[in-house]
């Protein structure tokens, strides 16, 4: 029975020459092309034989043209975020400014100084590209650039604790995205590590005892993607810098994710200005992908000897980064020279501040687009909550507005999966059984994206 089915198939060859399979094939590995087709042809034999109807023909031309434009595509694509979470972890986290993007892109198609000294014509070291811009903006009397924040975290301390006893706050033993936890990546390091305090309270007292039973460092751990609230209790940053002092031991700080510019420019009521953490510390770090507003990178701030002596350790080799990320780097750092004039440059922080009244707007002219591409739809603009996300403010809430989706005959999950399943992917938020676009996080250039993709839905109707 099922053999009898699937001689309704068309022979591979003659699929290949369909005209929508063509046009998609045309600059594409025939070989790829082939396993694209052979792929969506078992797909539709499992279809066939559960039952379904024989596709028509031209209907079938233009599923293997869909599979073979897939196949075409790279893996890592851009999307439009309309989640309103601005450093969406899945997403890639901060975008950068354009100015910083075509930087990037063209240090990226060509040749560059990355380890070259244009003034000596010897040999450079990529330390330095980034290093005397971020001194200036956070006022630390050294920086280097590694690949994320737990390679900063890892290499201060097995470049100046390893063997050694360090002291953390049970209440900072946290576990960041993919499972990397601190304790694990202080037992990598050759640290030891010394639990002091309680999950919800940790004294000043409680490091003093750690330190005269022997801990030989000390480690703040900044809780950036879960808050402790009711009964609690933390020490500041400036009393253990004078602990430290005291005892003549190394602070060391992981920020997460610091802000490089004071809070009240953002209109937000916490965040930790990296340029008052990094004066006190012997060590401090951050990501360069969340508030910082560049790439992937773990930010390094700290004491001259301190720094220098991690560049020196045959593991930063390891976890250095490349060309590409410090272009990002030193240019979104250039940015924070100015505060203001960052703040409305950086797309991170510029979403972060959003003018309600303005997202309201943004709300109320796109549902109203909308409405004319789609009349299958209904449109409007409703109020929501977004988020700054990647666990850099945790139980901060943006006020935000969001465009809300119904459809006649399609669910909220329904329309989702149409919207991430376009050539420009929308990826949206399901709230109350609405799908919801937040406008905060749709970059203004990708609004005619999602306009497309209910142009397409309406098509479909």
């Amino acid at each position: 029975m099922e053999s009898g089915i699937f001689r309704q198939i068309p022979k591979m060859d003659r699929l290949l020459e369909g005209a929508a399979v063509r046009a998609e094939a045309e600059g594409l590995p025939r070989a790829e092309v082939r396993l694209a087709v052979r792929r969506e042809l078992d797909r539709l034999r499992e279809e066939l034989a559960a039952g379904a109807a024989m596709p028509a023909e031209e209907d079938l031309d233009r599923r293997l043209a869909r599979a073979v434009r897939e196949a075409g595509q790279p893996r890592l694509r851009r999307v439009v975020n309309a989640t309103g979470i601005v450093l969406h972890t899945n997403l890639g986290r901060a975008p950068l400014s354009p100015e910083a993007a075509e930087h990037t892109a063209r240090i990226a198609a060509g040749y560059s100084n990355l380890e070259y000294d244009l003034e000596t014509g010897k040999r450079g070291s990529r330390n330095d590209l980034a290093e005397q811009l971020l001194c200036r903006v956070t006022g630390a009397e050294a920086a280097m650039v590694v690949n994320n924040n737990a390679a900063a975290v890892f290499l201060a301390l097995h470049t100046h604790a390893r063997g050694k006893k360090v002291a953390v706050s049970r209440g900072e033993l946290v576990e960041i995205g993919g499972a990397f936890r601190v304790p694990e990546i202080m037992r990598a390091s050759g640290a030891e590590l010394m639990e002091i305090g309680t999950t919800n309270k940790t004294h000043p007292e409680d490091y003093r005892q750690a330190l005269e039973s022997g801990a030989q460092a000390i480690l703040k751990v900044h809780t950036s993607n879960f808050r402790v609230t009711g009964f609690t209790a933390s020490v500041e940053v400036e009393e253990l810098a004078e602990l430290a002092q005291e005892y003549g031991v190394p602070l060391f700080y992981d920020l997460g994710s610091a802000l490089p510019v004071r809070k009240e420019l953002l209109g937000l009521p916490e965040g930790i200005f990296a340029g008052d953490a990094a004066p006190l510390c012997d060590v401090c770090c951050f990501s360069g992908d969340k508030l910082f507003g560049a790439g992937q990178a773990g930010i390094v701030l700290g004491r001259t000897e301190a720094v220098a002596a991690m560049k020196k350790n045959q593991l930063a080799r390891m976890l250095r980064v490349d060309k590409m990320t410090l272009a990002a780097v030193e240019h979104t750092a250039r940015w924070y020279l100015d505060p203001e004039r960052a703040v409305a440059a950086v797309p991170a922080l510029r979403m972060i501040r959003a003018d309600g009244d303005e997202l309201k707007q943004r709300a109320q002219d796109l549902a109203r687009r909308l409405t004319e591409l789609c009349p299958c739809c209904e449109f409007a603009a409703v109020p929501c909550a977004d988020a700054p996300g990647g666990g850099a403010l945790p139980g901060v809430e943006l006020p935000g507005w969001a465009v809300a989706v119904r459809h006649g005959a399609k669910g909220a999950d329904e329309l989702e999966g149409f919207l991430r399943g376009r050539d420009a992917p929308v990826i949206a938020r399901i709230r109350d059984g609405r799908l919801l676009l937040s406008v905060r996080t749709v970059l203004r250039e990708d609004e005619p994206a999602v306009e497309r993709a209910f142009a397409e839905l309406e098509k479909e109707a």
